[in-house]
């Protein structure tokens, strides 16, 4: 049987105009914080990655069960409730930046900010900048 195609995959709609299109101020502001900073970490250009998911540069992952697909190495998405970032390496061995990052809540890969000024710019560099490291050391780019 094959494998179904991921939902979320990249498109051509522009992530700048993505952004200015978020109704919320203080939400857009924060976008355009986050988008700096993820292009700086990064080196790469965003691509948006289904309908809100803005993303920076890609890892192909494959499941044990033969599933597989592309993904940002990062990236957030600008929901109503909360920015949503994502850490693809997951939290573990990050409990210092952790601990000292201001309020959030995270699930595997997820962290949720109400708002950027709820935590430390300089802690949330330090930890997208790590995460990104962490992800291009288990998924170097394919030579080619």
């Amino acid at each position: 049987m094959a494998s179904k195609a991921p939902k979320t995959r990249p498109e051509t709609r522009d992530a700048g105009a993505f952004i200015d299109g978020i109704d919320n101020p203080q939400r857009r502001e924060d976008a355009r914080t986050l988008l700096a900073m993820m292009r700086a970490a990064t080196g790469c250009e965003p691509v948006m990655w289904g309908a809100s998911i803005v993303g920076f540069d890609r890892y192909r992952y494959r499941y044990e069960s033969g599933r597989e697909g592309d993904w940002p190495i990062v990236g957030f998405s600008p929901r109503k409730q909360a920015l949503v970032l994502y850490v693809m390496p997951g939290f573990d061995g990050y409990d210092d930046l952790l601990a000292r990052l201001g309020r959030f809540t995270h699930g595997k890969s997820c962290l949720y900010v109400k708002r950027l000024s709820d935590v430390d710019p300089v802690v949330l560099d330090a930890l997208v900048r790590a995460s990104v490291a962490d992800m291009r050391r288990r998924y170097p780019p394919a030579s080619g």
